[in-house]
């Protein structure tokens, strides 16, 4: 499937680009968007429960989508990419910037 070997290339891209920017561990800031639905983004905060990431919600003009930020302090690359995976295996639609 094309769209699995595109996320693995965005993937393998973005691990090597993390190693060359970045001593590990890191502060990495993740962002998101996720039509507005109060399951979602509980779905997205509790992946990152028990992490210390701090994490900020700001809903559209309209309202009826929300973008979540998560800054959150990780030991490597690969950890970081486990996370975007989760989410977006977990929740559906998201957006990930």
């Amino acid at each position: 499937m094309s769209t699995d070997k595109s996320q693995e290339e965005f993937y393998s891209k973005l691990r090597t680009q993390l190693y060359e920017t970045s001593s590990w561990p890191s502060e990495y800031l993740y962002k998101f968007i996720v039509k507005t639905d109060a399951q979602k983004i509980e779905k997205i905060e509790s992946i990152f429960n028990n992490m210390g990431a701090v994490i900020k919600t700001i809903p559209s003009k309209n309202g009826n989508y929300t973008s979540v930020s998560i800054n959150v302090q990780l030991p490597t690359p690969e950890v970081v990419i486990e996370k975007y995976k989760e989410v977006t295996d977990k929740v559906e639609g998201v957006i990930t910037l």
